[in-house]
């Protein structure tokens, strides 16, 4: 069994995969399609991060691949379709890097709030500016966070507890926590928030989501945070906005562009402008967090190579059961009528004696884990890998 991990994945995820007796290749940087596709003959585990773009066409041309870890909260750089179809796991840490977002944005608006990043270059440069003026506390102010998933929820309480009153705005039906308040609009939150923060995820229909008619909205001297999807705003009409005054200042941390590696040039129109903090998308970058990101992945990679076990994969049917020494038949295929029936029947006609059997299903496919004692004809198998509902099959021996 061989794993490739690439982007700087924490070496957490390599001990763990190590000790399962996994072959482990680690890669600092991203990879283009083809130098994917070359790097993954003969492996069955991947792990990325945000920058390693997993199309249709690298699955196509990496038949030995089981499965797809995202060391990160996103998977839209994973073509999540063409994995279903194919019956690999794609995996996620949705949890792990929420407190290390969290801080990052609090640090930032107190620094916005009171022109921290100014003051400091001032005073690199030599000149004294002890100035109140444009600098504010934060407690009091009105906070409009704009997605209300872990992270977005997270903020929501600690920008609370320093006094901020919250508002937030989700397509979904959220609860909200403490006192903050749900907006039934965007334009709701943005004309009354003194300060909007973006989390929201990478779906195709978030891209382009803040633009100028939103940047309009908002109320004058405002400031403004994205850290979660550079897509998701118009970085000009941003510039413009900052330029002119409508917006007091903006902390970036993701943009539509990104450069591969480490030490990589990097320009945008947001550079050189007073109170607009740029970071290189380290939201998630802190020591726990990336330890923590690559323990929670790799052990969900490693519990599904030895078990079978699919708890919390992004698109697979979840199922996790315990193994002993049986053998264990793992059976993802279309969900229609009738497969587990024919599949026992195979099993029985081979006179194969199940010892248990877990069945989920979501959406278009059903999984099946199946453990069996006796002998296991490679008849049996060859007519189950042949059901015209079968997607994948694999089978762990005992």
């Amino acid at each position: 069994m061989r794993a490739l991990l690439l982007e700087n994945i924490h070496p957490e995820a390599e001990r763990l995969l190590g000790e399962r007796g996994i072959e482990v290749r680690t890669v600092k940087g991203a990879l283009d399609t083809d130098e994917l596709v070359a790097a993954l003959d003969g492996v069955q585990l991947l792990g990325i991060r945000s920058k390693t773009t997993v199309t249709d066409e690298v699955l196509e041309r990496a038949p030995s691949l089981l499965a797809v870890g995202a060391f990160c909260i996103g998977t839209n750089q994973i073509d999540l379709t063409a994995a279903s179809e194919r019956g690999l796991a794609v995996f996620n840490a949705p949890y792990s890097n929420t407190r290390s977002v969290v801080e990052l944005a609090i640090a930032e608006i107190i620094s916005m709030a009171r022109h921290l990043t100014d003051k400091n270059a001032k005073m690199h440069d030599g000149e004294w500016d002890k100035s109140a003026k444009g600098a504010h506390e934060v407690r009091g102010r009105t906070l409009g966070i704009v997605g209300y998933g872990n992270i977005g929820s997270q903020l929501s309480v600690v920008a609370e507890a320093l006094g901020m009153r919250v508002l937030f705005y989700d397509v979904a039906d959220k609860l909200a926590l403490g006192n903050a308040r749900r907006c039934h609009s965007l334009e709701e939150l943005l004309a009354e928030a003194e300060t909007i923060s973006l989390h929201v995820d990478g779906r195709p229909g978030n891209a382009g989501l803040f633009g100028r008619e939103q940047f309009a909205m908002m109320r004058p001297r405002s400031l403004f945070l994205n850290l979660c999807r550079g897509v998701v705003v118009d970085h000009e009409a941003l510039r413009d906005h900052l330029l002119s005054g409508h917006l007091a200042g903006a902390a970036v941390d993701v943009f539509p562009e990104e450069p591969k590696t480490v030490g990589d040039p990097f320009t945008s129109c947001l550079q050189g402008i007073p109170n607009v903090i740029l970071t290189p998308h380290i939201g998630g970058s802190t020591q726990e967090a990336q330890e923590d990101i690559g323990r929670f992945v790799a052990g969900k990679l490693r519990d599904y190579v030895a078990a079978g076990n699919t708890s919390m994969s992004v698109n697979l049917p979840p199922v996790a059961t315990d193994r002993g020494d049986r053998t264990r038949i793992l059976h993802v295929h279309q969900n229609v009528p009738g497969v587990l029936a024919t599949v026992n029947g195979v099993l029985a006609d081979s006179r194969v004696n199940i010892e248990g059997q877990t069945l989920s299903t979501r959406g278009d496919l059903g999984y099946v884990i199946t453990d069996v004692s006796g002998p296991l004809a490679e008849e049996a198998l060859a007519k189950l890998r042949d059901l015209p509902e079968t997607v994948r099959l694999r089978v762990i021996a005992g």
